[in-house]
């Protein structure tokens, strides 16, 4: 059983079926793809990480890649509530509490947006780039008509780009650290289009009668203090926040899987081997679920974990150890360079953690 049709949850289903085992995946959404179905952009990497098509044509060349099996089936609008000592998987589906005993079960669930606090971040036109990008994406509606995006990462990088192609004006890009977390090519699209990107800034509040109207930032030096004398006002009516994910961990917890705190990657985060099982037998995890990264590499590790987990059933004798090394290498590969230095990091903490557990 796959839980969360997201490129991680879709990848390890096409994966297991391919070698022959039988397949349930269920995605809490109407239509499997996970944040790929709001993504216009052109993907990077290499041709098998779908290099130069976009995140919504991933994402339906995956299901169709996954329907084409007659040995999976899909659950849409399907919310995983528990998973027991006994294996029992309980589903919220069509309406009824079911349950389901899989032999192994891959948790992919992906990852829920931060927020942050300050001054009036409750007022009607503070959003999540997620939400945003839902909005603007998926239900073609144009969701603001200034906007101050908070975060210089990749979601903030993109959905500030995408906010301009929707004829939404973008203030500024801020961002707390003395440098852009996201790809150059990204804020060099935005600068380009006349929208500064001001590292080493941040919110202090937002403020309007009864819904967003402007928001006050300031510099900020190298302790997070606002600098004396930097604070401006930028006139807005929507404030989008972009400051990072946090692994969706609620059913590894609730399994039983032992977890550890690891900064570089964003949180708590299910222990797991180098096949991606958890310290629960026959449980595994993929994608964001165990540590914020790019889609490509959440479809890899889905991948390698529809390979081990299949594998482990005695599906795909003669060819499972080649391609886990395969998936493995590509992982590599992905992470290489200076951008994915803190998740090379995080790996190297859990693998101290498995180390210590024998």
């Amino acid at each position: 059983m796959v839980i969360g049709g997201g490129p991680a949850g879709l990848s390890a289903a096409i994966a297991a079926a391919s070698l022959g085992a039988r397949v349930l995946l269920a995605e809490r959404d109407g239509v499997p793809g996970g944040q790929l179905v709001k993504q216009t952009h052109k993907f990077f990497g290499s041709e098998k990480q779908f290099a130069g098509k976009r995140g919504i044509h991933i994402g339906r060349m995956l299901l169709d890649n996954a329907q084409v099996y007659t040995n999976v089936e899909i659950w849409t609008d399907s919310t995983v509530l528990a998973i027991y000592n006994d294996s029992v998987v309980t589903v919220e589906h069509e309406g009824k509490h079911t349950k389901v005993k899989p032999e192994r079960v891959i948790i992919a669930t992906g990852a829920a947006e931060k927020f942050l606090s300050f001054p009036g971040n409750d007022l009607p036109g503070v959003y999540g780039a997620g939400a945003v990008q839902t909005l603007m994406n998926v239900a073609g509606i144009k969701p603001a008509r200034r906007v101050l995006m908070v975060g210089a990462g990749n979601i903030g990088l993109i959905v500030s780009y995408q906010l301009l192609q929707a004829g939404v004006e973008v203030a500024a890009v801020v961002e707390g650290s003395p440098r852009i977390g996201g790809y150059r090519v990204h804020a060099s699209k935005i600068r380009r289009a006349g929208v500064p990107v001001l590292t080493r800034h941040t919110i202090l509040e937002a403020y309007g009668d009864g819904e967003v109207e402007g928001a006050s930032i300031a510099q900020v030096d190298e302790h997070w203090r606002p600098v004396a004398g930097t604070i401006r006002d930028i006139p807005c009516d929507t404030v989008c926040l972009a400051v990072g994910l946090s692994p969706l961990t609620e059913l590894a917890w609730q399994a039983g899987c032992e977890m550890a705190y690891i900064r570089e990657l964003s949180g708590y985060v299910p222990i797991v081997s180098s096949y991606l099982e958890t310290t629960r037998p026959g449980i595994y995890c993929a994608g964001d679920v165990c540590g914020i990264e790019e889609a490509s590499s959440a479809m890899v590790e889905g991948r390698l974990a529809g390979i081990s987990a299949a594998a482990s059933l005695g599906y795909g004798e003669g060819k499972a150890d080649a391609l886990q090394k395969e998936a493995m290498g590509e992982l590599a590969e992905l992470r290489a360079g200076d951008v994915c230095e803190h998740i090379r990091a995080g790996l190297e903490k859990m693998a101290n953690y498995r180390a210590r557990q024998g």
